[in-house]
């Protein structure tokens, strides 16, 4: 094989790994402009919120914390010496930022199976399937983003030991998404009946 062909070959396998990665919404600040770009989202933010009793606003506000609707997100590698790169802090991946063991949990708990980290339909459902685990093993209101916030981040034993009590860091990043769910809410509610409507299906 030439290696004009081997090199035409690599170049249409990096084009179609491409392809396959979606890119995140051009205003992640924006629920109804993220729902207008990206087809299908509505839908599964509905079904998610059907399915597990936690409203869109309060899912896709977590979504946002954790990866910026980045689909193959990763927290950030370690340094070794302060330059070398080093082994990241933990295996979470894709839009939820879950880490494989949670993520078999869900599996085995919701019957999703064939489910990926990186499929944005079973990263809202995975949320707010672990949303609803917290309201029953936290007694968290499904509606208080604050707190279904630390649970998500520390886990539910470390949320009900308040692990969370001396992280400033962390409450704050809990009131940021707070605020974002806040916010997602009133922009949802001007454009929810468009979406509905129309479904934002584009061919």
């Amino acid at each position: 094989m030439s290696n004009e062909i081997k090199f035409g070959l690599l170049l249409s396998l990096c084009v179609l790994m491409a392809a396959c990665t979606t890119s995140p919404p051009s205003n992640t600040n924006n629920i109804c402009e993220i729902f207008r770009e990206k087809s299908g989202w509505y839908e599964d933010a509905a079904d998610a919120a059907d399915e597990w009793g936690t409203s869109i606003p309060v899912m896709m506000a977590i979504m946002h914390q954790e990866s910026r609707f980045q689909q193959k997100a990763r927290p950030p590698r370690t340094k070794i010496l302060w330059v070398f790169p080093g082994p990241r802090k933990s295996d979470a991946y894709g839009y939820a930022q879950a880490k494989v063991s949670t993520w078999d949990w869900y599996i085995d708990s919701s019957g999703n199976w064939g489910a990926d980290r990186d499929d944005f339909a079973d990263a809202i459902d995975f949320i707010g399937w672990y949303n609803k685990v917290s309201h029953k093993k936290c007694q968290i209101r499904r509606d208080d983003p604050y707190h279904l916030y630390l649970a998500y981040h520390e886990g539910h034993g470390g949320f009900n030991r308040r692990t969370f009590k001396n992280k400033q860091w962390l409450k704050n990043v809990a009131k940021k998404v707070s605020s974002k769910s806040r916010s997602y809410s009133s922009q949802l509610k001007r454009c929810e009946e468009e979406l509905k409507d129309t479904g934002w299906f584009f061919f």
